[in-house]
Protein backbone atom coordinates (compact mmCIF):
# COMPACT_ATOMS: atom_id res chain seq x y z
CA UNK A 1 0.00 0.00 0.00
CA UNK A 2 1.35 3.85 -0.51
CA UNK A 3 2.56 5.65 2.51
CA UNK A 4 0.66 8.57 2.97
CA UNK A 5 3.91 10.17 4.06
CA UNK A 6 4.66 9.46 0.07
CA UNK A 7 1.84 11.75 -0.75
CA UNK A 8 3.33 14.43 1.50
CA UNK A 9 6.68 14.04 0.27
CA UNK A 10 4.80 14.65 -3.45
CA UNK A 11 3.14 17.84 -2.30
CA UNK A 12 6.76 18.87 -0.89
CA UNK A 13 7.82 18.45 -4.61
CA UNK A 14 5.33 19.75 -6.13
CA UNK A 15 5.26 22.98 -4.30
CA UNK A 16 9.07 23.39 -5.76
CA UNK A 17 8.42 22.71 -8.98
CA UNK A 18 7.30 25.98 -11.16
CA UNK A 19 6.82 24.14 -14.18
CA UNK A 20 3.32 22.83 -15.37
CA UNK A 21 4.81 20.04 -17.56
CA UNK A 22 7.05 19.18 -14.56
CA UNK A 23 3.99 18.86 -12.28
CA UNK A 24 2.21 16.32 -14.38
CA UNK A 25 5.23 13.99 -14.85
CA UNK A 26 5.25 14.21 -11.05
CA UNK A 27 1.59 13.48 -10.47
CA UNK A 28 1.82 10.81 -13.54
CA UNK A 29 4.17 8.93 -11.88
CA UNK A 30 2.63 8.95 -8.63
CA UNK A 31 -0.61 7.69 -10.15
CA UNK A 32 0.99 5.15 -11.48
CA UNK A 33 2.80 4.05 -8.93
CA UNK A 34 -0.25 3.57 -6.55
CA UNK A 35 -2.45 0.50 -6.20
CA UNK A 36 -5.19 0.00 -8.13
CA UNK A 37 -7.32 0.31 -5.27
CA UNK A 38 -5.76 3.72 -3.98
CA UNK A 39 -6.04 5.30 -7.63
CA UNK A 40 -9.62 6.89 -6.86
CA UNK A 41 -8.44 8.56 -3.25
CA UNK A 42 -5.22 9.38 -4.46
CA UNK A 43 -6.72 11.66 -7.36
CA UNK A 44 -9.20 12.69 -4.76
CA UNK A 45 -6.53 13.98 -2.43
CA UNK A 46 -4.65 15.59 -5.07
CA UNK A 47 -7.82 17.68 -5.87
CA UNK A 48 -8.27 18.50 -2.00
CA UNK A 49 -11.20 16.57 -1.54
CA UNK A 50 -11.65 13.85 0.95
CA UNK A 51 -13.86 11.57 -1.16
CA UNK A 52 -14.20 11.33 -4.88
CA UNK A 53 -16.44 14.02 -6.21
CA UNK A 54 -19.45 11.39 -6.86
CA UNK A 55 -19.41 9.99 -3.23
CA UNK A 56 -21.89 12.44 -1.52
CA UNK A 57 -20.34 12.13 2.25
CA UNK A 58 -18.77 15.10 3.78
CA UNK A 59 -16.65 15.37 6.82
CA UNK A 60 -18.37 18.22 8.78
CA UNK A 61 -15.06 19.31 10.53
CA UNK A 62 -13.41 22.30 10.49
CA UNK A 63 -9.69 20.71 11.25
CA UNK A 64 -7.22 18.09 12.64
CA UNK A 65 -7.58 18.40 16.70
CA UNK A 66 -4.39 20.59 17.75
CA UNK A 67 -1.69 19.03 19.94
CA UNK A 68 -2.18 15.62 19.60
CA UNK A 69 0.84 14.16 20.37
CA UNK A 70 2.61 12.00 17.97
CA UNK A 71 1.82 7.96 18.84
CA UNK A 72 3.85 6.00 16.34
CA UNK A 73 2.35 2.75 15.14
CA UNK A 74 2.48 1.54 11.49
CA UNK A 75 3.48 4.12 8.86
CA UNK A 76 -0.70 5.95 7.41
CA UNK A 77 -1.22 4.49 3.98
CA UNK A 78 -3.71 6.36 1.55
CA UNK A 79 -6.11 3.68 2.72
CA UNK A 80 -6.24 4.34 6.51
CA UNK A 81 -7.11 8.06 5.37
CA UNK A 82 -9.96 7.21 3.73
CA UNK A 83 -11.14 4.81 6.01
CA UNK A 84 -10.41 7.74 8.62
CA UNK A 85 -12.69 10.01 6.67
CA UNK A 86 -15.05 7.41 6.06
CA UNK A 87 -15.59 6.90 9.74
CA UNK A 88 -15.78 10.59 10.47
CA UNK A 89 -18.33 11.29 7.62
CA UNK A 90 -20.34 8.12 8.93
CA UNK A 91 -20.51 8.95 12.52
CA UNK A 92 -23.72 10.52 13.31
CA UNK A 93 -26.50 10.51 15.77
CA UNK A 94 -25.96 10.63 19.50
CA UNK A 95 -22.28 10.99 20.55
CA UNK A 96 -21.78 11.54 16.93
CA UNK A 97 -19.07 14.66 17.81
CA UNK A 98 -17.07 12.70 20.03
CA UNK A 99 -17.09 9.84 17.30
CA UNK A 100 -15.88 12.35 14.46
CA UNK A 101 -13.01 13.66 17.17
CA UNK A 102 -11.52 10.86 18.27
CA UNK A 103 -10.92 9.16 14.80
CA UNK A 104 -9.40 12.51 13.66
CA UNK A 105 -7.04 12.35 17.16
CA UNK A 106 -6.59 8.90 16.06
CA UNK A 107 -5.47 9.52 12.49
CA UNK A 108 -3.39 13.09 13.74
CA UNK A 109 -1.22 10.39 16.67
CA UNK A 110 -0.11 8.32 13.61
CA UNK A 111 0.71 11.35 11.45
CA UNK A 112 3.68 13.10 11.54
CA UNK A 113 4.46 16.91 11.21
CA UNK A 114 4.20 17.11 7.47
CA UNK A 115 1.27 14.70 7.21
CA UNK A 116 -0.76 16.39 9.69
CA UNK A 117 -0.01 19.55 7.38
CA UNK A 118 -1.20 18.01 4.04
CA UNK A 119 -4.44 16.16 5.92
CA UNK A 120 -5.43 19.36 7.46
CA UNK A 121 -5.29 20.62 3.58
CA UNK A 122 -7.20 18.07 2.56
CA UNK A 123 -9.75 18.46 4.90
CA UNK A 124 -9.83 22.25 4.51
CA UNK A 125 -10.15 21.58 0.33
CA UNK A 126 -6.99 23.41 -0.45
CA UNK A 127 -4.00 21.63 -1.54
CA UNK A 128 -1.75 24.74 -2.41
CA UNK A 129 0.57 22.62 -4.96
CA UNK A 130 -0.53 24.35 -7.92
CA UNK A 131 -2.07 21.73 -9.41
CA UNK A 132 -5.52 21.74 -11.26
CA UNK A 133 -8.32 19.01 -11.83
CA UNK A 134 -7.06 19.68 -15.61
CA UNK A 135 -3.15 18.92 -15.11
CA UNK A 136 -4.52 15.69 -13.21
CA UNK A 137 -7.09 14.81 -16.01
CA UNK A 138 -3.61 15.38 -17.88
CA UNK A 139 -1.56 13.22 -15.63
CA UNK A 140 -4.28 10.23 -15.84
CA UNK A 141 -3.70 10.47 -19.70
CA UNK A 142 0.01 9.76 -19.17
CA UNK A 143 -0.26 7.38 -16.50
CA UNK A 144 -2.85 4.95 -18.34
CA UNK A 145 -0.72 5.90 -22.33
CA UNK A 146 -3.93 7.28 -23.12
CA UNK A 147 -5.47 9.82 -25.70
CA UNK A 148 -5.99 12.76 -23.89
CA UNK A 149 -9.04 13.74 -25.83
CA UNK A 150 -10.50 9.62 -24.73
CA UNK A 151 -9.42 10.58 -21.30
CA UNK A 152 -11.57 14.05 -21.40
CA UNK A 153 -14.69 12.93 -22.92
CA UNK A 154 -14.43 10.28 -20.31
CA UNK A 155 -14.53 12.64 -17.78
CA UNK A 156 -17.41 14.29 -19.21
CA UNK A 157 -19.39 10.83 -19.02
CA UNK A 158 -18.04 10.01 -15.34
CA UNK A 159 -18.06 13.53 -13.89
CA UNK A 160 -15.58 12.34 -11.18
CA UNK A 161 -12.17 12.27 -12.31
CA UNK A 162 -11.46 9.39 -9.48
CA UNK A 163 -13.50 7.41 -11.80
CA UNK A 164 -12.01 8.08 -14.60
CA UNK A 165 -8.80 6.79 -13.11
CA UNK A 166 -9.97 4.02 -11.80
CA UNK A 167 -11.52 3.00 -15.21
CA UNK A 168 -7.96 4.07 -16.62
CA UNK A 169 -5.99 1.64 -13.85
CA UNK A 170 -8.83 -0.91 -14.64
CA UNK A 171 -9.03 -1.19 -18.48
CA UNK A 172 -6.38 1.27 -19.85
CA UNK A 173 -6.93 3.18 -23.23
CA UNK A 174 -10.01 0.72 -24.06
CA UNK A 175 -12.31 1.32 -21.05
CA UNK A 176 -11.78 4.96 -21.49
CA UNK A 177 -12.62 5.02 -25.27
CA UNK A 178 -15.50 2.71 -24.29
CA UNK A 179 -16.99 5.49 -21.85
CA UNK A 180 -20.75 6.66 -22.29
CA UNK A 181 -22.77 8.96 -20.19
CA UNK A 182 -24.94 7.47 -16.91
CA UNK A 183 -28.29 8.68 -15.56
CA UNK A 184 -28.26 11.10 -12.91
CA UNK A 185 -24.42 12.00 -13.70
CA UNK A 186 -25.20 15.34 -15.73
CA UNK A 187 -23.17 16.61 -18.51
CA UNK A 188 -21.89 20.20 -19.62
CA UNK A 189 -24.22 21.43 -21.85
CA UNK A 190 -23.79 21.74 -25.39
CA UNK A 191 -23.53 25.33 -26.28
CA UNK A 192 -23.98 27.73 -29.50
CA UNK A 193 -21.61 30.47 -31.38
CA UNK A 194 -23.74 34.03 -31.72
CA UNK A 195 -24.84 34.46 -35.34
CA UNK A 196 -26.11 37.45 -36.84
CA UNK A 197 -27.10 36.60 -39.89
CA UNK A 198 -28.94 33.23 -41.76
CA UNK A 199 -26.85 33.66 -44.88
CA UNK A 200 -23.90 32.13 -42.39
CA UNK A 201 -26.12 29.66 -40.69
CA UNK A 202 -27.14 28.09 -43.95
CA UNK A 203 -23.46 28.12 -45.26
CA UNK A 204 -22.31 26.32 -42.17
CA UNK A 205 -25.08 23.85 -42.17
CA UNK A 206 -24.77 22.76 -45.61
CA UNK A 207 -27.79 24.76 -47.13
CA UNK A 208 -30.44 23.09 -44.65
CA UNK A 209 -31.09 23.96 -40.97
CA UNK A 210 -33.13 23.40 -37.64
CA UNK A 211 -34.41 26.59 -36.17
CA UNK A 212 -36.15 25.72 -32.82
CA UNK A 213 -37.52 29.10 -30.49
CA UNK A 214 -35.41 30.66 -28.19
CA UNK A 215 -36.76 30.91 -25.05
CA UNK A 216 -35.84 33.23 -22.54
CA UNK A 217 -35.85 30.69 -19.70
CA UNK A 218 -33.75 28.38 -17.93
CA UNK A 219 -31.60 25.48 -19.35
CA UNK A 220 -32.46 22.02 -17.56
CA UNK A 221 -31.18 18.46 -17.83
CA UNK A 222 -34.13 15.68 -17.01
CA UNK A 223 -32.82 12.37 -16.04
CA UNK A 224 -34.74 9.51 -15.34
CA UNK A 225 -34.40 5.71 -14.49
CA UNK A 226 -37.58 4.09 -13.29
CA UNK A 227 -39.79 6.20 -11.04
CA UNK A 228 -36.32 8.41 -9.67
CA UNK A 229 -35.79 11.52 -11.72
CA UNK A 230 -33.25 13.92 -11.30
CA UNK A 231 -32.75 17.54 -12.53
CA UNK A 232 -29.92 19.75 -13.12
CA UNK A 233 -28.99 23.61 -14.54
CA UNK A 234 -26.57 24.41 -17.26
CA UNK A 235 -24.06 24.87 -14.36
CA UNK A 236 -25.01 21.44 -13.19
CA UNK A 237 -26.73 22.53 -10.01
CA UNK A 238 -29.28 20.00 -8.40
CA UNK A 239 -32.75 21.71 -8.77
CA UNK A 240 -34.64 18.27 -8.85
CA UNK A 241 -36.41 19.60 -5.25
CA UNK A 242 -37.27 22.68 -6.70
CA UNK A 243 -39.30 21.30 -9.74
CA UNK A 244 -41.77 18.83 -8.91
CA UNK A 245 -43.77 20.08 -11.48
CA UNK A 246 -41.20 19.16 -13.70
CA UNK A 247 -40.27 15.76 -11.91
CA UNK A 248 -43.74 14.60 -12.58
CA UNK A 249 -43.88 15.54 -16.38
CA UNK A 250 -40.91 13.04 -16.65
CA UNK A 251 -42.37 10.24 -14.70
CA UNK A 252 -45.22 10.94 -17.65
CA UNK A 253 -42.45 10.01 -20.40
CA UNK A 254 -41.54 6.78 -22.38
CA UNK A 255 -38.37 5.84 -22.84
CA UNK A 256 -36.62 5.63 -19.43
CA UNK A 257 -33.89 5.23 -18.41
CA UNK A 258 -33.18 8.78 -20.66
CA UNK A 259 -31.44 11.92 -20.63
CA UNK A 260 -33.07 15.00 -21.89
CA UNK A 261 -31.89 18.41 -22.73
CA UNK A 262 -34.29 21.58 -22.04
CA UNK A 263 -35.77 24.90 -21.52
CA UNK A 264 -38.31 26.02 -18.70
CA UNK A 265 -40.06 28.99 -19.17
CA UNK A 266 -42.10 30.93 -15.90
CA UNK A 267 -45.77 31.71 -16.48
CA UNK A 268 -48.32 33.73 -14.98
CA UNK A 269 -51.64 33.01 -14.70
CA UNK A 270 -52.70 34.30 -17.68
CA UNK A 271 -49.87 31.29 -19.27
CA UNK A 272 -47.78 34.25 -20.24
CA UNK A 273 -44.17 34.43 -19.54
CA UNK A 274 -42.40 35.98 -16.76
CA UNK A 275 -39.29 37.44 -16.59
CA UNK A 276 -36.42 35.44 -16.36
CA UNK A 277 -35.45 36.81 -12.90
CA UNK A 278 -38.69 35.12 -11.95
CA UNK A 279 -38.03 32.01 -12.82
CA UNK A 280 -35.22 32.02 -10.60
CA UNK A 281 -37.24 32.29 -7.76
CA UNK A 282 -38.44 28.42 -8.64
CA UNK A 283 -34.92 27.35 -8.66
CA UNK A 284 -33.95 28.72 -5.58
CA UNK A 285 -36.97 27.44 -3.08
CA UNK A 286 -36.65 24.66 -1.35
CA UNK A 287 -39.18 24.89 1.35
CA UNK A 288 -42.85 25.62 0.51
CA UNK A 289 -42.18 24.64 -2.87
CA UNK A 290 -45.52 23.37 -3.75
CA UNK A 291 -47.48 26.65 -3.31
CA UNK A 292 -45.32 28.55 -5.38
CA UNK A 293 -45.80 25.93 -8.20
CA UNK A 294 -49.35 26.95 -8.00
CA UNK A 295 -48.05 30.54 -8.05
CA UNK A 296 -45.81 30.30 -10.73
CA UNK A 297 -46.17 27.16 -13.11
CA UNK A 298 -43.71 26.29 -15.95
CA UNK A 299 -43.85 25.63 -19.14
CA UNK A 300 -41.28 22.93 -20.46
CA UNK A 301 -39.55 22.86 -23.96
CA UNK A 302 -37.38 19.72 -24.39
CA UNK A 303 -34.96 20.14 -27.72
CA UNK A 304 -32.60 17.13 -26.95
CA UNK A 305 -32.08 13.62 -26.05
CA UNK A 306 -28.81 12.31 -25.06
CA UNK A 307 -29.94 8.76 -23.90
CA UNK A 308 -33.12 6.33 -24.23
CA UNK A 309 -33.61 3.71 -23.14
CA UNK A 310 -30.10 3.38 -21.75
CA UNK A 311 -28.97 4.04 -25.25
CA UNK A 312 -26.15 6.74 -25.12
CA UNK A 313 -27.35 9.40 -28.36
CA UNK A 314 -24.39 11.47 -28.03
CA UNK A 315 -22.58 10.48 -30.83
CA UNK A 316 -26.15 10.16 -33.10
CA UNK A 317 -26.81 12.99 -35.20
CA UNK A 318 -29.19 15.59 -34.60
CA UNK A 319 -31.81 14.69 -36.45
CA UNK A 320 -31.98 11.27 -34.82
CA UNK A 321 -31.68 12.41 -31.80
CA UNK A 322 -35.14 14.77 -32.23
CA UNK A 323 -36.81 11.51 -33.43
CA UNK A 324 -35.75 9.96 -30.73
CA UNK A 325 -37.89 12.88 -28.51
CA UNK A 326 -40.17 13.16 -30.38
CA UNK A 327 -41.04 8.94 -29.32
CA UNK A 328 -40.28 9.88 -26.08
CA UNK A 329 -42.31 12.89 -24.96
CA UNK A 330 -45.25 11.71 -27.20
CA UNK A 331 -44.97 14.95 -29.22
CA UNK A 332 -45.87 16.95 -26.00
CA UNK A 333 -43.59 19.33 -24.47
CA UNK A 334 -41.43 19.99 -27.39
CA UNK A 335 -39.69 23.28 -28.41
CA UNK A 336 -41.55 25.22 -31.58
CA UNK A 337 -39.28 23.96 -34.40
CA UNK A 338 -39.10 24.07 -38.26
CA UNK A 339 -36.56 23.11 -41.02
CA UNK A 340 -35.67 25.89 -43.74
CA UNK A 341 -33.39 25.94 -46.34
CA UNK A 342 -33.69 29.16 -47.32
CA UNK A 343 -33.13 32.64 -45.52
CA UNK A 344 -36.81 34.11 -46.04
CA UNK A 345 -38.18 30.95 -44.47
CA UNK A 346 -35.48 31.29 -41.48
CA UNK A 347 -36.67 35.22 -41.42
CA UNK A 348 -39.93 34.20 -41.54
CA UNK A 349 -39.72 32.25 -38.37
CA UNK A 350 -37.21 34.14 -36.59
CA UNK A 351 -40.08 36.59 -36.62
CA UNK A 352 -42.64 34.39 -35.37
CA UNK A 353 -40.78 33.65 -32.52
CA UNK A 354 -39.89 37.49 -31.80
CA UNK A 355 -43.73 37.97 -32.17
CA UNK A 356 -44.55 35.17 -29.39
CA UNK A 357 -42.21 37.15 -27.33
CA UNK A 358 -39.19 34.69 -27.32
CA UNK A 359 -35.77 35.69 -27.74
CA UNK A 360 -34.85 34.68 -31.31
CA UNK A 361 -34.21 31.69 -32.73
CA UNK A 362 -31.07 28.19 -32.20
CA UNK A 363 -29.97 27.00 -35.59
CA UNK A 364 -29.04 23.45 -35.40
CA UNK A 365 -27.20 21.02 -38.03
CA UNK A 366 -28.69 18.03 -38.86
CA UNK A 367 -25.75 16.32 -39.17
CA UNK A 368 -24.86 17.39 -35.81
CA UNK A 369 -23.54 14.98 -32.33
CA UNK A 370 -24.35 16.60 -29.29
CA UNK A 371 -20.96 17.53 -27.90
CA UNK A 372 -21.20 17.86 -24.09
CA UNK A 373 -19.45 21.68 -23.27
CA UNK A 374 -18.38 22.24 -26.73
CA UNK A 375 -18.91 25.38 -28.82
CA UNK A 376 -19.25 25.69 -32.33
CA UNK A 377 -20.82 26.25 -35.58
CA UNK A 378 -22.82 23.26 -34.96
CA UNK A 379 -25.51 25.01 -32.99
CA UNK A 380 -26.01 29.15 -33.55
CA UNK A 381 -28.27 31.35 -31.43
CA UNK A 382 -29.57 34.37 -33.12
CA UNK A 383 -31.13 37.12 -30.65
CA UNK A 384 -33.35 40.15 -31.49
CA UNK A 385 -31.31 42.29 -29.57
CA UNK A 386 -27.10 42.05 -29.54
CA UNK A 387 -26.68 40.55 -26.47
CA UNK A 388 -22.99 39.10 -25.14
CA UNK A 389 -22.35 37.42 -21.23
CA UNK A 390 -20.24 39.42 -19.06
CA UNK A 391 -18.45 39.29 -15.48
CA UNK A 392 -18.65 42.16 -13.46
CA UNK A 393 -15.31 42.69 -11.78
CA UNK A 394 -15.36 45.70 -10.05
CA UNK A 395 -18.02 48.27 -9.35
CA UNK A 396 -17.99 52.15 -8.58
CA UNK A 397 -19.37 53.82 -5.86
CA UNK A 398 -22.75 55.85 -7.11
CA UNK A 399 -23.71 59.26 -6.79
CA UNK A 400 -26.83 61.39 -6.64
CA UNK A 401 -29.56 59.41 -5.86
CA UNK A 402 -27.06 56.01 -6.02
CA UNK A 403 -25.82 57.08 -3.08
CA UNK A 404 -24.60 54.13 -1.07
CA UNK A 405 -25.14 51.81 -4.19
CA UNK A 406 -22.52 50.26 -5.71
CA UNK A 407 -23.91 50.79 -8.96
CA UNK A 408 -21.26 51.56 -12.01
CA UNK A 409 -20.05 48.21 -13.01
CA UNK A 410 -17.06 47.46 -14.91
CA UNK A 411 -17.75 44.71 -16.91
CA UNK A 412 -15.35 42.19 -18.62
CA UNK A 413 -15.22 39.18 -20.93
CA UNK A 414 -13.16 35.69 -20.72
CA UNK A 415 -9.64 36.21 -22.24
CA UNK A 416 -7.47 32.66 -21.27
CA UNK A 417 -7.57 31.91 -17.88
CA UNK A 418 -8.31 35.86 -16.85
CA UNK A 419 -11.05 38.20 -17.53
CA UNK A 420 -10.51 41.86 -20.27
CA UNK A 421 -12.55 45.05 -19.28
CA UNK A 422 -15.11 45.83 -21.99
CA UNK A 423 -17.03 49.05 -20.31
CA UNK A 424 -19.02 50.09 -17.56
CA UNK A 425 -22.73 50.53 -17.21
CA UNK A 426 -25.15 51.64 -14.54
CA UNK A 427 -28.00 50.61 -16.16
CA UNK A 428 -30.45 48.26 -16.32
CA UNK A 429 -31.55 47.36 -12.58
CA UNK A 430 -34.37 48.61 -10.74
CA UNK A 431 -33.57 49.60 -7.17
CA UNK A 432 -33.96 46.67 -5.29
CA UNK A 433 -31.60 44.89 -7.37
CA UNK A 434 -28.86 47.97 -6.67
CA UNK A 435 -29.38 47.06 -3.22
CA UNK A 436 -29.03 43.67 -3.75
CA UNK A 437 -26.42 43.75 -5.89
CA UNK A 438 -24.37 45.67 -3.62
CA UNK A 439 -24.30 43.44 -0.58
CA UNK A 440 -23.18 40.61 -3.17
CA UNK A 441 -20.65 42.63 -4.52
CA UNK A 442 -19.27 43.92 -1.06
CA UNK A 443 -18.98 40.03 -0.02
CA UNK A 444 -16.86 39.27 -2.78
CA UNK A 445 -14.23 41.88 -2.52
CA UNK A 446 -11.07 41.80 -2.70
CA UNK A 447 -9.73 45.75 -2.74
CA UNK A 448 -11.25 48.98 -2.02
CA UNK A 449 -9.51 52.19 -2.76
CA UNK A 450 -12.12 54.49 -1.54
CA UNK A 451 -13.85 54.49 -4.99
CA UNK A 452 -14.19 51.36 -6.82
CA UNK A 453 -14.36 48.14 -5.34
CA UNK A 454 -12.49 44.93 -7.06
CA UNK A 455 -14.42 42.02 -6.69
CA UNK A 456 -13.88 37.81 -7.05
CA UNK A 457 -15.84 37.31 -10.82
CA UNK A 458 -18.62 35.21 -10.12
CA UNK A 459 -21.38 37.62 -11.10
CA UNK A 460 -22.45 36.69 -14.62
CA UNK A 461 -25.22 39.34 -16.51
CA UNK A 462 -26.25 39.54 -19.94
CA UNK A 463 -25.34 42.63 -21.53
CA UNK A 464 -27.44 44.66 -24.19
CA UNK A 465 -25.24 46.74 -26.69
CA UNK A 466 -25.44 49.13 -29.61
CA UNK A 467 -22.32 48.47 -31.19
CA UNK A 468 -18.97 46.85 -30.36
CA UNK A 469 -15.92 49.87 -30.44
CA UNK A 470 -12.47 49.70 -30.67
CA UNK A 471 -11.05 51.51 -27.53
CA UNK A 472 -8.07 53.05 -26.52
CA UNK A 473 -8.72 52.80 -23.15
CA UNK A 474 -9.02 49.33 -22.13
CA UNK A 475 -6.20 47.04 -22.71
CA UNK A 476 -8.77 44.02 -24.25
CA UNK A 477 -8.90 46.75 -27.51
CA UNK A 478 -12.93 47.08 -27.61
CA UNK A 479 -15.30 48.12 -25.43
CA UNK A 480 -19.31 47.75 -25.46
CA UNK A 481 -21.07 51.20 -26.87
CA UNK A 482 -24.53 51.73 -24.66
CA UNK A 483 -24.40 49.36 -22.54
CA UNK A 484 -26.64 47.95 -20.38
CA UNK A 485 -27.44 44.77 -18.03
CA UNK A 486 -30.75 43.20 -19.73
CA UNK A 487 -30.92 40.35 -17.05
CA UNK A 488 -28.87 38.66 -14.18
CA UNK A 489 -27.74 35.34 -15.28
CA UNK A 490 -27.67 33.25 -11.86
CA UNK A 491 -27.67 30.07 -14.64
CA UNK A 492 -24.14 31.02 -15.88
CA UNK A 493 -20.98 30.67 -14.14
CA UNK A 494 -18.44 32.63 -15.09
CA UNK A 495 -16.70 30.41 -17.46
CA UNK A 496 -19.48 30.54 -19.35
CA UNK A 497 -19.27 33.60 -20.52
CA UNK A 498 -18.63 35.36 -23.79
CA UNK A 499 -14.83 35.20 -24.60
CA UNK A 500 -12.65 38.28 -26.33
CA UNK A 501 -11.99 36.11 -29.60
CA UNK A 502 -16.13 35.59 -30.06
CA UNK A 503 -16.33 39.42 -28.64
CA UNK A 504 -13.80 40.30 -31.44
CA UNK A 505 -16.07 38.39 -34.43
CA UNK A 506 -18.86 39.60 -33.43
CA UNK A 507 -16.69 43.44 -34.10
CA UNK A 508 -15.65 42.08 -37.42
CA UNK A 509 -18.92 40.65 -38.50
CA UNK A 510 -20.43 44.32 -37.85
CA UNK A 511 -18.01 45.67 -40.73
CA UNK A 512 -20.65 43.39 -43.30
CA UNK A 513 -23.41 45.71 -43.26
CA UNK A 514 -21.38 49.00 -42.05
CA UNK A 515 -18.47 51.13 -43.69
CA UNK A 516 -14.76 50.70 -41.83
CA UNK A 517 -13.07 54.18 -41.19
CA UNK A 518 -9.45 54.11 -41.16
Amino acid sequence: MTRFADFAALGRRLEATAGRLDKRRLVARFLAAVEPDEVALAVAFLTAKPFPTSDPRVLGVRGLPRGVPERGGPPLTLTDVGAAFAGVAEATGAGSRRAREERLTELAGRASGEEREFLGRIIGGELRTGVSGGLVLEAIAEAAQADLEAVRRAALFLGDLSAVAALARAGGAAALAGASPRPFVPLLPMLAEIATGFDDVLRAHGGRTALEFKYDGARVQVHREGERVGIWTRRLSDVTRSLPDVVAVARGLAGAPFILDGEVVALDASGRPLPFQELMRRFRRVHGVEALVREMPLALHFFDCLMVDGRPLIDAPYAERWEALARVTGGRHLAERAIVDSVEAAQAFHARATAAGHEGVMAKDLASPYEPGGRGKRWFKLKAAETVDCVIIAADRGSGRRVGWLSNYHLAVRDGDGFADVGKTFKGLTDAQFTAMTERLRALALDDDGYTVRVRPEVVVEVEYNEIQRSPTYPSGLALRFARIARLREDKAPGQATTLDELRALYERQFATKGRAG
